[in-house]
Formats: C-alpha cells, sequence, structure tokens
C-alpha cells in the first residue's frame, strides 16, 4: 500500500469552502489524497472547486464526518496542528519530526488541523496523541490553513522521498499491534467509570484527573495488546 495513502488529512469545522479546496490542491501537489472533514460548515460547495486548481478528484473522495472521533476511526497515531501553548499539552513536535513519526508508521495515521479562527479546541486537542506546531514568525504567526496544509503535506513528501534508514536489528516487539484510537477512547471511557464506581472521581467535579491520566497513557504508547490487559483488571474491578 502507498505509504501516503495511509495518512489521512482531517478539517475539524472549516469555515470557508474556498479553503477545503486550496487545501486539497495543498495535498495532491505532494501526493496525499485521503481528505476527512469534521462538520464543514458549506460542503460541497462551488468555492471548494474553483480553489480546489484542479485537485476535484480529492474533494468528491473526501469523508464528511459527524464528529472527530468518526474521523479517526481506525487510526493508530493522532497528530494535532496547535499554534500555542496548552496546558496539560504534550510537547509540541516540529513539522520535520512529526512527518518522520507518520512515514515510519505501519498503520493509519491522521494530522488534524483546526477552524481558521480558533483551531483545535481543548476537547479535540485530548483526542491527539502528539502535536506539531509550525515555528512561524512570533510577531506574525497566523498561517491559512491551506498553508499549514502544505507545509505538513510538503514535509511528509520530503520524509517519504528521504535517504534509506540503516536496517534496524530484530525487535521481537516489532508485531505487536499499537492500539487504535478507538480502542484507546473505549479504554478511557472504561476507565472514567470505574474511577467514578469505586468514589475515586467526582463526576460534578472531575477537574484534571482524566487529562493527566490521558497525558501518562499517551506517553507510555499503548499497545493492542495492552489495552487489553488493562481493561481486563477494570472488568474485575467491576465484578467485585
Amino acid at each position: 500500500m502507498n505509504t501516503l495513502a495511509r495518512i489521512r488529512i482531517v478539517l475539524c469545522q472549516t469555515s470557508h469552502p474556498g479553503n477545503i479546496g486550496s487545501a486539497a490542491r495543498a495535498m495532491k501537489t505532494m501526493g496525499l489524497s485521503e481528505l476527512h472533514l469534521v462538520r464543514p460548515h458549506k460542503f460541497p460547495h462551488a468555492d471548494a472547486n474553483a480553489m480546489s486548481a484542479g485537485a476535484t478528484d480529492i474533494l468528491d473522495g473526501a469523508r464528511v464526518c459527524d464528529s472527530l472521533e468518526q474521523a479517526l476511526a481506525g487510526c493508530t497515531l493522532v497528530i494535532g496542528l496547535t499554534a500555542r501553548r496548552r496546558e496539560l499539552s504534550h510537547r509540541a513536535a516540529s513539522p520535520r519530526e512529526t512527518a518522520a513519526l507518520c512515514i515510519a508508521a505501519e498503520q493509519d495515521v491522521a494530522l488534524v488541523f483546526g477552524n481558521e479562527t480558533s483551531g483545535l479546541s481543548n476537547e479535540e486537542l485530548i483526542l491527539c496523541q502528539h502535536l506539531v506546531h509550525i515555528p512561524a514568525n512570533p510577531d506574525y504567526s497566523s498561517l491559512n490553513l491551506a498553508s499549514a496544509v502544505q507545509i505538513m503535506a510538503y514535509e511528509l513528501r520530503m520524509a517519504l522521498l528521504g535517504e534509506p534508514r540503516q536496517v534496524e536489528p530484530a525487535n521481537p516487539y516489532k508485531r505487536i499491534k499499537p492500539a487504535t484510537h478507538d480502542e484507546i477512547e473505549g479504554f478511557y471511557g472504561h476507565l472514567e467509570q470505574t474511577l467514578v464506581e469505586v468514589g475515586y472521581l467526582d463526576p460534578g467535579q472531575p477537574g484534571r484527573l482524566m487529562s493527566r491520566l490521558r497525558r501518562l497513557f499517551t506517553r507510555a504508547g499503548l499497545q493492542q495488546e495492552e489495552v487489553n490487559i488493562l481493561r481486563g483488571i477494570l472488568k474485575a474491578v467491576h465484578e467485585k
């Protein structure tokens, strides 16, 4: 399978259809084809077609989703674009570091871009395992959505075309499957329910506990088998 075909560009609540078209053009110039749109304000639209400059096949194949969770289904690596430092967030990597990580991944990857005005919300960012920050001019760091997509698409292509890496020594854990976004979110829901039931988490005043736990498990890079073990432990707690 084409490596770039495993990488989906996810645009969240895009306001202007022209930006969707420009993003599609940016994707096609670098060989990307998987576009997911989360609750776009206007799509399909003539402005999107016009700004795509011939990349209408990307628009025709775009998947419109009702939620970010739906757009991320099946992904094992989810990376959010952020323009600023967030509380309780992970370290934001550079576009180049992120591109190398995406190309090295063996399963589906999602790069998530926020609304043109407000970017990704905290609720959307919490679904991302990693963050990436484009180091623009600090005095004028407002990048157009399509420009941000173009930068990431370029870095992905350069990472794909880069020098072949040396063969790594055999890794006995290489064949272990990383947990998908769906599996990890299912675990978080199970964990939160259990913490409420045992009285450790007050649903009326949850504070930042779940955010901190998400950050902890994100650093661990959960594998599919590990999620199954953790959920087995939670199930045993329920049965007592």
